[in-house]
């Protein structure tokens, strides 16, 4: 028997708990991974506390999005996945887990430079961030504004930003703005004149802005500083955003993404672990915790209390 995180009713942490399930099984065109880390999302925690709209609960429901491990089983007509395979996993359903079935669509290998919990720490940031910034057409020469910096998507925008030849300002608190000087950004504190801080800072006009905070100082300081308000978008404020004439990208967006931004998502996997191997990519990882512990894994995550990607470890 296989072990996964399951919850049979919304509502707080609490609702997590272990239970046995069957060996998963490859259908035809899908491998079966044996998982060694799976990362933990807010999205995670937005589904399992019904924060974010959910079909009624009939079943005992799956967690997480994110992983990584082995290939264990080949399916019929794999050929480009072998037993014995690293791979990391996106788009799943169900990575809180010691093992799952998966289409190898979902897949990309890992090299041996990658470790199982950076595999598992991709998907959904580097996802997220990758696709945000192809849309709003991020490019050399432009000087990206990006709220919340210091966040695993924050990071992975300022990354790749950085890569591509833009020049970017980062808000975050203080004690991380060492961090993001490292990732190449201009770290700028948030908070009360926080508009003046970034004008002074940066090295021309503003061109695009990308909130991965949700505040209204982040939206506000956006729309004074970027003229075209199609340059400028939020992960977070979904619901809102056509209020201030500006896109979405997730957080309960009505508008969903176009088949091109959901291909941006799947690439950004592979080019991530690319550049993790290149040694041009950093992830910051936070506490590893056992998978019985994914209730605890939630509380941190939503209170803020732990810097880093949390993992949990079958």
């Amino acid at each position: 028997m296989a072990r996964a995180i399951v919850y049979t009713e919304f509502g707080s942490p609490d609702v997590l708990h272990l239970m046995e399930i069957p060996d998963p099984v490859a259908a035809r065109g899908e491998v079966v991974v044996r998982i060694e880390a799976a990362g933990a999302n807010p999205i995670d925690a937005k589904l399992r506390s019904a924060k974010r709209p959910s079909p009624p609960i009939t079943e005992p429901r799956p967690v997480g999005f994110d992983g990584a491990g082995v290939v264990e089983l080949l399916g019929e007509g794999v050929d480009d996945f072998a037993v014995g395979d690293r791979v990391a996993i996106r788009d799943a359903h169900g990575t809180y887990a010691s093992a799952i079935a998966i289409s190898t669509e979902k897949l990309a290998k890992l090299p041996d430079s990658v470790t199982a919990a950076e595999g598992a720490a991709i998907g959904i940031p580097a996802g997220t961030a990758y696709q945000s910034l192809r849309s709003l057409g991020v490019t050399e020469g432009d000087v990206l504004l990006v709220h919340g910096g210091s966040g695993s998507v924050g990071q992975a925008a300022v990354q790749f930003a950085v890569a591509w030849g833009a020049t970017v300002i980062a808000t975050a608190s203080p004690a991380r703005h060492d961090q993001l000087r490292e990732l190449g950004a201009i770290p700028v504190a948030y908070g009360e004149g926080l508009l003046d801080r970034v004008r002074d800072a940066a090295p021309g006009a503003v061109t695009v802005a990308l909130d991965c905070a949700g505040t209204d100082e982040a939206i506000e300081t956006s729309l004074a500083l970027v003229a075209d308000r199609d340059r400028i978008a939020t992960i977070v404020r979904g619901p809102d955003a056509a209020s201030f004439g500006i896109r979405a990208f997730s957080g309960g967006s009505p508008v969903p993404l176009t088949a091109e931004e959901l291909a941006w998502r799947a690439e950004a996997l592979a080019e991530t672990i690319a550049l993790l191997d290149a040694g041009d990519f950093v992830i910051e990882l936070g506490p590893q915790l056992p998978l019985a512990e994914a209730a605890q894994a939630h509380e941190l995550m939503e209170s803020g209390a732990a810097s880093g990607k949390i993992i949990l470890v079958p």
